[in-house]
């Protein structure tokens, strides 16, 4: 039996907020017509379940996507989020991996992206993300004294604090996962075997050097993968000047996200960025570009994020095939590009890019 013939999977559907829906609805409207062996689900969250007294995250919106085989999301900047942060925090999704990879017809500001093709992998889980922050003042009876300043914390006066944890465990498991994708990628013919690790760990030597020193003990185990570290201002300058060099790239959480996002430019836009957050034994896969609430009822919005992403989680469920059949399609339709969005210099609707997407699948 072919991957593509396997057992009936089960995909939660949420749409997000704004302008997602926009974007999700033709492209699993494009999902369903390659025929595979999917059950679309579409629970109850956000302000639906709440307008039913249900909240925002009903319980049984929990049991559905835990019965799920994945989780296909837009983009969230509501009442929706209660379910993304299950989706992170509950199911323990702990590498968020953003692929760079450019495409012939991408609106890049470069003078030379072809080729560029990298990998950007966040901690999903760890450092500020967190979420742990308060009042400088509650900080007063420990005692701190800074580093750098050389005073103590109550002697700031009234502020803020935000703490950032680094722990072994989230180091290790994002950075092995790293390596992984490497191998993976140099068996595929995509990558170069090599692993480059960023923090700023020349200033943060405590939190930001701990992951440094937990990912060099994890790269003796890959002696066959080339392995390297920048300080992330450092990394930044060079993934701008010359991203052709690198091929996955490992970073905590708030550099990962804003660094991705700064990648997604290089290639030509947000509207182009997929992502997909993995874990031992979940993995869901969405949109980075935000709900856009800009273009809101416009249908201008660009599904590319949302179809490449769809591309990832095609290849987790097993359906490689179609993953390179609907990858072949977006190449094709940038590459002729007479269909293009708005935010790549075209004229297209959302929905005349997709109808070119589906032409191209058929052809």
């Amino acid at each position: 039996m072919s991957t593509e013939q396997q057992a009936q999977k089960k995909v939660v559907v949420i749409e997000g907020d704004d302008a997602s829906p926009e974007a999700m609805r033709p492209t699993v409207d494009l999902l369903k017509s390659l025929q595979l062996p999917i059950e679309w689900q579409y629970p109850e969250i956000g302000e639906v379940s709440q307008a039913n007294g249900e909240g925002a995250f009903p319980a049984a919106a929990k049991a559905m996507i835990d019965a799920s085989d994945t989780t296909f999301f837009g983009a969230t900047s509501g009442s929706s989020g209660a379910a993304l942060f299950y989706l992170r925090w509950g199911r323990g999704t702990y590498a968020n991996v953003r692929p760079c990879h450019y495409l012939p017809g991408f609106n890049s500001p470069l003078a030379k992206p072809e080729g560029m093709d990298f990998v950007i992998i966040r901690e999903n889980l760890e450092d500020l993300y967190l979420g742990i922050e308060g009042d400088l003042e509650e900080l007063a009876h420990l005692n701190l004294t800074s580093r750098t300043a050389r005073k103590g914390i109550g002697e700031f006066g009234p502020g803020k604090f935000a703490i950032k944890a680094i722990t072994e465990e989230g180091t290790e498991r994002v950075v092995r996962f790293g390596f992984e994708l490497a191998k993976r990628r140099k068996a595929a013919g995509l990558g170069k075997n090599k692993v480059t690790v960023t923090s700023k760990y020349n200033m943060l030597s405590v939190s930001d050097g701990y992951f440094k020193e937990v990912a060099g003990e994890v790269a003796k185990n890959y002696p066959d993968i080339e392995y390297d570290t920048y300080i992330v201002d450092d990394f930044c300058c060079r993934m701008i000047a010359d991203p052709h060099q690198f091929d996955v790239v490992v970073m905590p959480n708030l550099y990962g996200d804003i660094l991705s996002d700064g990648a997604a430019g290089m290639m030509g836009g947000m509207g182009l960025a997929a992502s997909g957050c993995y874990g031992d034994r979940y993995a869901y896969f969405e949109s980075a570009h935000g709900t856009a609430p800009d273009i809101v009822g416009q249908n201008i919005i660009n599904p590319t994020a949302c179809l490449r992403s769809a591309v990832m989680m095609l290849d987790y469920l097993d359906f490689g095939g179609k993953a390179r059949a609907l990858e072949r399609a977006i190449t094709r339709v940038y590459a002729d590009g007479r269909a293009l969005t708005r935010d790549q210099g075209g004229t297209a609707s959302t929905q005349e890019f997709c109808h070119a997407i589906a032409k191209a699948l058929a052809g």
